[in-house]
């Protein structure tokens, strides 16, 4: 059986030749406070991304899907990288985009 006292940060409790009592400081009860957040924070955390790499993981694509399948965009254009150039690299723009 232990007592603890919150405002004098002491614990007292009952030992084989009397009271055994243990103190501490204000400064070291404050870096417990700030270890314990810290460690709450990290906690939930970890919990977070296990939920989000579930999610994740549901909604993957298919696994059969190859990297060079799929369907080319409507209205691009290509451009010229440098026009000046002759190793003739483009890139291809969207012509559907808004003006801003």
């Amino acid at each position: 059986m232990a007592v603890p006292n919150y405002t004098y940060l002491n614990l007292k409790m009952l030992g084989l030749r009397g009271v055994i009592t243990v103190g501490t400081s204000f400064q070291r009860a404050y870096e417990c406070e700030v270890e314990s957040y810290e460690l709450a924070l990290a906690t939930l955390a970890s919990e977070e991304l296990t939920t989000i790499g579930k999610d994740i993981a549901e909604g993957a694509l298919d696994a059969k899907w190859a990297v060079g399948s799929f369907e080319t965009a409507e209205n691009i254009k290509e451009v010229l990288v440098d026009p000046d150039n002759s190793t003739n690299k483009t890139v291809r723009i969207g012509t559907a985009l808004s003006p801003k």
